[in-house]
């Protein structure tokens, strides 16, 4: 997305990646990626992904692909554990966002297939969904091309003095851009690795009884169960229903190990659906995703001019809500880059808590 900003504001920008677009490694390598606004009391979030749906729906239509699925978000807001949620309704009572909070009685009704068992209410976003993560990126990369982009393949390195280095060579440029996701803090060590911790998110798709619709993406929206720490996305493309426990998180090497889940997975993947999702027992893995995420203390993002070198701009901390805001963020970056405007506070190297 930043490259496609930059190039559309007139510039010769090449991009660089290790491997093709939309690799087994890359954190949105996935298939889809939830989108919604909720965001607690942020309001610049929530205002961000308000923006970047207009323009999700805008690049699909410019691609000629779908992007964006709005088939709803609701969010399983726990007993005693609501603060989240009810933080999030005066911000979308000032922002003018859709939304409805629903009472167990009524999600009974809109959601007979799932056991609220320690469910307090539902905030459901109308105006929320996914995002065909894979197919977005691959499609961009496309894009930027057609538009005059280049596309290079190869592993860019850092010195000792964090300088980059691709073929061995430094590299010169007006603006270099290191959107390198989980490997950031490895090729910044001394500037990111104190604020970053990079953590492996296992996710697991499993079939649906036969005949049932009842898991489709048409019949049912996406889930964020927040005191059980899961989120998914129901039955789409063939994919099947993704879950993933959003709390079981373990460090990763990311060049090293196989993005293959585990048994203790499976095991947590079907404990949990027995809990919420009593229909799912039993039934049958029939895909896996292995997503890596670069974690923050505070979860915002890190997009800051390196503190050595004047023409390198740090893009990442992606803490698991990075993607959704996708085509808003790339434009963004690219303004930082050129200087139309400073950096957020909250995106500022300085000044953050140490993990």
């Amino acid at each position: 997305m930043t490259s496609l900003h930059l190039t559309r504001r007139g510039h010769k920008v090449t991009l660089i990646d290790r491997w093709e677009p939309g690799h087994g490694r890359a954190a949105s390598s996935d298939y889809h990626r939830i989108f919604r606004s909720i965001h607690g009391k942020d309001e610049f979030y929530t205002l961000w992904v308000r923006e970047a749906r207009l323009r999700w729906m805008e690049l699909q239509e410019e691609i000629g692909q779908q992007l964006y699925v709005e088939n709803g978000t609701v969010v399983l807001a726990a007993k005693g554990h609501t603060g989240w949620e009810d933080a999030t309704i005066p911000t979308f009572d000032k922002l003018g966002v859709p939304y409805f909070k629903f009472g167990i009685d009524e999600l009974r009704i809109r959601l007979p297939h799932i056991d609220l068992q320690k469910v307090a209410y539902g905030l459901w976003e109308p105006e929320a969904g996914f995002i065909f993560a894979h197919r977005a990126v691959t499609e961009t990369v496309k894009l930027f091309q057609r538009e005059g982009g280049s596309l290079i393949r190869g592993r860019v390195t850092t010195d000792e003095n964090e300088t980059p280095m691709f073929d061995g060579k430094r590299i010169e440029a007006d603006l270099i851009v290191m959107t390198t996701g989980s490997w950031l803090n490895s090729l910044f060590p001394a500037t990111t690795r104190a604020i970053t911790r990079v953590v492996r998110q296992d996710v697991v798709y499993t079939s649906t009884p036969d005949g049932d619709t009842r898991f489709d993406a048409d019949n049912m929206p996406c889930w964020i169960d927040h005191g059980y720490g899961a989120y998914g996305i129901p039955n789409v493309n063939g994919h099947g229903f993704k879950a993933a426990i959003a709390w079981h998180h373990s460090d990763i090497d990311l060049d090293n190990e196989d993005r293959v889940i585990g048994e203790a997975t499976k095991a947590r993947c079907r404990q949990y659906l027995h809990w919420r999702f009593p229909a799912l027992v039993g039934q049958t893995v029939v895909d896996q995703k292995v997503c890596q995420i670069d974690m923050t203390p505070d979860t915002h993002f890190i997009i800051d001019w390196h503190p050595k070198h004047e023409n390198v701009l740090l893009v990442g901390g992606c803490s698991g809500h990075l993607f959704k805001h996708g085509p808003v963020l790339g434009d963004y970056v690219a303004g930082v880059g050129l200087k139309e405007f400073s950096v957020a506070d909250r995106f500022s190297i300085k000044g953050r808590n140490s993990l």
